[in-house]
């Protein structure tokens, strides 16, 4: 029986929609993560604990595995294990991205170097040393700007400023985040950022299949918050788009090509595009998936998922169909107010009630500390809609948000001297 190999954090949020697609697939699947899974005497070859901090590591780990049960995929699910599961494909002989490709769609600085060779829109951008003088770095770049990590995810540590002062105030903060990030001290991520110039303009998000370096969109989600900063927050996120079908294609058509100049060739990406007066511009091509729980609004025909889609690629078995479901779906990842312990959620019944909601998911337990931006890593939660126009699953989300109520409480004293 054919074997994928599943690369995934333990704080992955997409375990569950994997394991769920392949279990349609009638395909062995091992998980591969940081620790042994409890039931791994219980049933042989279903995970295999992995050094993924340490990708050389790691893939050592994963041919001595494929020795004892031979692989036929390996598939990283989200930003921490894509550069491992190239690797180990690789090694193995399998079909993948190369390597390389996967390092400069991981590494922000790497990717504005490689799409500034191009003739695509791209902002002004320089890396700054983490020792550096903010103050001294602050008077030779322009305004606004956008200081980001090289690495980090989910818009983690990503603050806009405006003039001098807040440069040098979202340096530190941003410093500050790559120290509790606890990298890896030879990551370059871990000693330089980037500073780009912002983009203003209209976000959008495309969740793409590539097949021998072709291009096939999934879904164009419209982002209808704007995403002007000082942090970026997403929240909203809605298909089919609304744009008109040539701002749609002209987003496609630089996301293949920003694919193509990274050596993206095959499986999943996710691009992060703005849209403005110059038209499309890449800020991010990863080789994944979209995160969160938001693929959960995705359906294709066929009764398929897109982690299912994923895995059929990976394992060359047969896709049925790559068309999305006719009608509007969306997503809200909800957004954390304030930072303190997470006491109570109230209007769930009420938030589920409103015409159109299929679900409302919080993914942090009662009782665990919420951290916002920029530091935070993890949503609230996320609430689901269908309707039969963009506009409506708009309008429900926002209305059902509108129900919850969230208690968050300061954390004791006595728990931050723990900490």
């Amino acid at each position: 029986m054919a074997r994928i190999l599943i690369l995934m954090s333990t704080r992955t949020y997409r375990a569950e929609a994997f394991l769920r697609a392949a279990a349609r697939l009638g395909v062995a699947i091992t998980v591969g993560t940081e620790i042994d899974q409890p039931v791994v005497n219980l049933t042989p070859g279903a995970s295999v604990a992995l050094d993924l901090r340490h990708p050389h590591r790691a893939v050592e780990q994963i041919l001595e595995f494929a020795r004892e049960y031979p692989l036929e995929a390996v598939v990283g699910v989200d930003d921490d294990t894509t550069l491992p599961a190239a690797m180990a494909a690789e090694a193995l002989g399998l079909p993948h991205n190369s390597v390389e490709s996967v390092k400069a769609s991981r590494y922000k600085d790497v990717m504005r170097l490689i799409l500034a060779e191009t003739d695509l829109n791209t902002p002004e951008f320089q890396l700054v040393a983490v020792d550096d003088d903010p103050l001294a770095v602050a008077s030779r770049i322009s305004y606004p700007c956008v200081v980001k990590p090289l690495s980090l995810s989910a818009s983690r540590g990503v603050i806009r400023a405006d003039g001098p002062t807040e440069f040098a105030s979202a340096f530190r903060e941003v410093i500050d985040i790559l120290g509790e990030a606890d990298l890896d001290p030879d990551d370059p991520a871990a000693r330089q950022v980037l500073v780009e110039s912002f983009i203003p303009g209209r976000e959008f998000a495309l969740e793409g299949l590539l097949r021998s370096g072709q291009l096939t969109v999934l879904a164009l989600f419209d982002k209808p918050d704007p995403l002007d900063g000082p942090y970026f927050e997403e929240t909203i996120y809605v298909a089919p788009s609304r744009l008109p079908e040539q701002a749609q294609t002209s987003i496609a058509e630089a996301t293949a090509r920003a694919a193509a100049a990274l050596g993206l060739r095959e499986g999943p990406i996710h691009a992060e595009i703005r849209l403005n007066e110059a038209g499309p511009w890449v800020i991010e091509v990863a080789a994944r998936s979209v995160g969160g729980l938001c693929s959960n609004s995705l359906h294709f025909d066929f009764e398929l998922s897109l982690e299912e889609i994923i895995l059929r690629h990976a394992a060359g078995l047969e896709i049925a169909s790559l068309q999305r479901e006719r009608r509007a779906a969306g997503v809200m990842m909800i957004p954390i107010p304030k930072g303190g312990l997470l006491f109570e959620v109230r209007g769930l019944a009420e938030a589920r009630g409103v015409g159109g909601i299929q679900d409302v998911k919080i993914s942090i337990p009662r009782g665990q500390e919420v951290v916002p931006l920029p530091r935070g890593t993890k949503y609230l939660g996320f609430i689901f809609a269908r309707a039969e126009s963009p506009a409506a699953v708009e309008a429900a989300l926002r209305a059902a948000h509108s129900r919850l109520e969230f208690n968050i409480r300061p954390i004791p004293v006595a728990l931050e001297s723990l900490a």
